[in-house]
């Protein structure tokens, strides 16, 4: 069965703390330690929702993985590159789920127009260096002993998925939900 890929709504941030919180108690996948609730990544989400997209995927009703864009760096002359992410319940991981989500947020961001999309790893994880090599991110480099997460350090690849060419002349982004319009299935 596919899961059915869309924008993130206000009622989604349950779910989505959930599958956040697995992977912070359980993983050093996320560098979180702390939990995390729902209003915190609302917050999160409508603070910059104006400019950055989270998707989720629902399958039945439910909300089974989500992905997002945020800010990369503060200064302005990095605002068209952005740091993507993407989290799928542990029930439904290996399930051909997490690929179309993320193919679609990264159709959505060359869409609104950003140059660059990065992908940060906490190593090792296979799964998701051949998820994001599969969609043409490819690695730029490694920070060795960037983390440290249950009594051990960890390295952080970084993948890079350049969304266009290098005479893209940049200008406004569109906002997510124009291009998730542009980018819907024909």
């Amino acid at each position: 069965m596919t899961a059915a890929v869309r924008l993130a709504a206000a009622g989604d941030f349950e779910p989505i703390a959930a599958i956040t919180n697995h992977y912070i108690r359980t993983t050093a996948i996320h560098f979180g330690t702390e939990q995390v609730g729902a209003a915190e990544l609302r917050d999160l989400w409508r603070a910059r929702g104006d400019t950055y997209p989270w998707l989720v995927a629902e399958l039945g009703g439910e909300v089974i993985a989500y992905g997002k864009a945020g800010v990369y760096r503060e200064r302005a002359a990095y605002r068209w590159t952005t740091e993507t992410g993407i989290y799928v319940d542990p029930r439904h991981l290996g399930r051909g789920h997490g690929l179309p989500l993320y193919a679609r947020l990264c159709a959505m961001l060359r869409a609104a127009g950003f140059h660059s999309a990065i992908g940060g790893i906490a190593l090792p994880n296979p799964a998701s260096v051949r998820l994001h090599e599969r969609l043409g991110f490819v690695h730029t480099g490694t920070v060795a002993r960037a983390g440290r997460k249950f009594d051990r350090w960890h390295d952080v690849g970084f993948w890079q998925l350049l969304l266009q060419d290098e005479h893209h002349a940049p200008g406004p982004l569109l906002p997510p939900a124009a291009a998730f319009r542009a980018t819907a299935p024909t």
